[in-house]
């Protein structure tokens, strides 16, 4: 049973509190510590110290009256103090997702046992990469809420009292999370605010740090610009305000608030699938929930490279042309037609597949994908870890309507970034005790057979990795690496461009009214997903896509992990080549103007000369059908 700050049954619940064991616990420890199953948070000493006490006494009072103890023996307890400190080692590293994770799996493998044993674990993430996560996660999803305005105070005391000591147990039932600070406001100016933070602790909030909180009124919309301090706030509101850094790096106070929306981050080694990073939410403490593997979400246009990827494997080539027109799909009268559109509302006639990759034409990846056949592309996706039963068989899978997590993203993209072959996450590096390695990793290992032995010990003993097995071939990763640089290069993804990097590629992606908002990315040596969105499915509302919600956390996380990493873009395999096509047709062209560039194909996959397709499309000379891999395309006429 929980019991509060990552102590489980009453035996971790008194080393944690009291550094006692259960027989040396005073009574008013016992009945503390017998107080907290009920509300591990609310009643919990640490951070509850008066709601705790109170919750004690009652368990006092219920044990004399049920004769276990005295009442005199409950009176001299009740009077006790509340003693209770957290007895634990210094958390070094901020990864309570992840080291929820290893828990769950450590007491799966060795029950009660794992408490007590001395059992070290050893885990994959890197401390440089997880400080960044956390910290480029937190500040996307605080950008997001404050770009949707104030939503109020959290409490309001109508009469404040005149007393530090009062209003230190006014602000004690309400916890900071993270480093939003809880505050009473005790005055107001025309446009500055007076604050107690408690223990005699008062600060100063100017305009500058206020002048954000326009009333938020729905998720498109926001109030009107405040003028005064008056606009937002009065005294006695119950707030949180949060030390910032202007762009000059200058400190200051700002009014804060909890963010409503939740988010997840997770990176890891495409080549063993070792996740380097993973943060499941704002904050632990606030909800244990991990979105990072329990979030099952629709990717939206995140899941189009798979789609994409498996129009390459039909035939079709990177300059195969599709038209951006209007789809109808009417299945049992007009109370059930589906008309789905672009973002942009336009259409664009006939596409090159690299472009309507590029800028994520969500009416070319329906035709592309009635035009191979559902069937082909669910089966095409278990390639990348997914379960074909557990996708949509419809064409709006090709907007990823199916429903993923971020790690199973994060998995999938590993996919194009090491070459092609499929990883399995993982994160306990080694389990230990007194000094003896119980288990260590044995990770599945990208490309292994190019390079099978790895020295882990002494030269002369050299071990074979286990070889991930090859889903993808090289051709089809290559050219998929290829489009999806482009999105970064000159698509939805150009904001990544700050990074100042030739080997990154990735995806964006929203789902159907901006409920969800993603950017996946990768090189050779990491992938790192983001997701945002509310848990209770709500809109993020306009203009809050992919690109503008996610991908400012994956820049700034990136920025970080890539320190270390040098710029590699992958070699293109000797089995492609390149040839000089037409821009607008698709068609091979042997002279250079202005709209022409080269593209990349399997060899006897390129397109005709436009002068030879012209010919072909003569009724009086050729009636033979096109191939997929052809440019002209059956959809043009539609």
């Amino acid at each position: 049973i929980y019991l509060g700050h990552r102590s489980y049954g009453i035996k971790a619940a008194a080393q944690v509190y009291y550094g006692k064991s259960l027989d040396e616990l005073t009574l008013a420890e016992t009945a503390m510590i017998a107080g907290l199953p009920k509300a591990p948070s609310n009643y919990n000493p640490i951070t509850n110290p008066e709601r705790a006490r109170q919750r004690r006494n009652y368990v006092l009072q219920r044990m004399a009256a049920l004769g276990y103890i005295s009442k005199t023996e409950a009176a001299q307890a009740s009077g006790k103090p509340v003693t209770a400190v957290l007895h634990r080692a210094k958390v070094e590293l901020e990864a309570p997702y992840l080291a929820e994770m290893v828990r769950e799996q450590i007491v799966k493998q060795y029950g009660a046992e794992a408490y007590t044993s001395g059992i070290n674990v050893y885990t994959t993430i890197t401390s440089k990469l997880q400080v960044a996560a956390n910290r480029g996660l937190r500040k996307a999803l605080e950008d997001y809420d404050r770009r949707h305005g104030w939503r109020g105070p959290e409490k309001h005391f109508e009469t404040l009292p005149e007393n530090d000591d009062a209003l230190d147990r006014l602000l004690a039932e309400t916890r900071p999370v993270h480093k939003l600070l809880p505050a009473i406001v005790t005055d107001l100016e025309k446009q500055n605010a007076t604050v107690y933070l408690g223990k005699g602790k008062t600060l100063k909030i100017d305009w500058k740090g206020l002048s954000w909180a326009r009333p938020y009124k729905d998720d498109s919309h926001r109030g009107a610009k405040p003028k005064t301090t008056a606009d937002i706030l009065a005294i006695g509101d119950l707030v949180r305000v949060q030390e910032s850094q202007d762009e000059d790096g200058n400190s200051y106070w700002r009014l804060a608030q909890i963010p409503a929306v939740s988010g997840a981050l997770v990176s890891l080694n495409p080549e063993n699938g070792a996740i380097n990073a993973l943060v499941g939410g704002y904050d632990f403490y606030s909800s244990k929930f991990n979105r990072a593997i329990q979030a099952k979400r629709q990717p939206g246009s995140g899941f189009k490279p798979i789609i994409y990827s498996a129009a390459l494997e039909a035939g079709y080539t990177a300059a195969s042309i599709i038209n951006d027109a209007p789809v109808v799909m009417e299945s049992n009268g007009d109370d059930d037609t589906w008309r789905p559109e672009n973002y942009s509302g336009k259409f664009y006639g006939p596409t090159r597949l690299r472009w309507a990759l590029t800028k994520s034409r969500n009416l070319v990846s329906i035709r592309l994908l009635r035009a191979m056949g559902i069937s082909h592309a669910v089966e095409h996706a278990r390639r990348f870890g997914f379960n074909p039963n557990k996708l949509p068989h419809s064409l709006s899978l090709a907007l990823g309507s199916g429903e993923v997590t971020p790690l199973q993203m994060a998995r999938a993209y590993a996919v194009l970034a090491n070459g092609g072959y499929l990883i399995e996450p993982w994160f306990i590096q080694r389990i230990e005790r007194n000094g003896e390695a119980l288990v260590e990793a044995d990770p599945l290992v990208a490309d292994c057979e190019q390079d099978t032995l790895e020295e882990r010990h002494q030269p002369t003993e050299p071990v074979l990795c286990r070889a991930a097995p090859r889903t993808l071939s090289a051709e089809n990763r290559y050219i998929m690496y290829s489009m999806m640089q482009d999105v970064i290069d000159r698509g939805t993804a150009v904001r990544a461009r700050v990074l100042k990097r030739s080997d990154l590629a990735g995806k964006t992606g929203t789902t159907n009214e901006q409920r969800d908002a993603w950017f996946t990315g990768y090189n050779q040596r990491i992938v790192t997903t983001v997701w945002t969105g509310f848990d209770d499915n709500s809109k993020l509302g306009k203009g809050e896509v992919g690109g503008r919600v996610a991908l400012p956390a994956w820049i700034a996380f990136m920025k970080v992990a890539l320190e270390d990493i040098p710029e590699d873009p992958p070699a293109m395999p000797s089995s492609l080549v390149t040839v000089r096509i037409d821009k607008n047709t698709g068609l091979q062209v042997s002279g250079n103007t202005g709209d022409t560039l080269f593209e990349i194909f399997r060899p006897g996959n390129e397109p005709p000369f436009s002068d030879e397709a012209e010919a072909s499309l003569d009724p009086a000379t050729n009636d033979t059908k096109e191939s997929p891999g052809s440019s002209v395309r059956p959809d043009d006429l539609f």
